[in-house]
């Protein structure tokens, strides 16, 4: 499926910023993000798009560089907005979802975060591991242990469903 042999490298500088629009994208050979989110082949015409919510869809939006990276510069943005847990959550909530969350949202979330800044707390190394995910650069401003912590509730935040197909 792969003739002539051809490498996938991620673009680096101003270039890994692009609007996805422009990933390579061959008739026989799906970049593997498109295949997990049901992109269709461009070897027939397509009308609509499926629409599916899989388990690997979770995963590649919790796991992969690029998701991890963004959830990052989310929550410095989120951190840098206001001060109070409440304020912080309110932003985010609004910013992903259109919405403020719901008082059982907000209790999983704040357990969230708790849970993630003890993690955190007692292994910086893990905050600095995934505070350095990208390339994008961090804010000097902001403690580590902090922005890990928050960006793992960034991720679950724009891990939801209702994030990810707007409905």
């Amino acid at each position: 499926m792969n003739f002539p042999k051809r490498e996938y490298s991620a673009s680096r500088g101003e270039d890994l910023y692009r609007r996805g629009v422009y990933t390579f994208w061959q008739r026989s050979f799906l970049h593997p993000s498109l295949v997990t989110f049901d992109a269709p082949t461009r070897e027939e015409c397509a009308v609509n798009r499926t629409t599916s919510n899989t388990p690997l869809q979770a995963l590649v939006l919790l796991n992969d560089p690029i998701f991890v990276e963004a959830a990052r510069v989310f929550a410095a943005n989120i951190l840098k907005h206001s001060r109070t847990w409440n304020e912080q959550i309110d932003w985010a909530f609004r910013r992903a979802t259109s919405r403020p969350p719901t008082s059982d949202e907000r209790r999983i979330l704040a357990d969230l975060h708790r849970t993630a800044l003890t993690q955190f707390q007692r292994s910086p190394a893990d905050a600095e591991s995934l505070i350095h995910t990208g390339e994008f650069p961090g804010d000097p401003s902001l403690k580590p242990v902090d922005v890990a912590a928050m960006t793992t509730v960034a991720r679950a935040i724009l891990n939801l469903h209702e994030t990810i197909t707007r409905n």
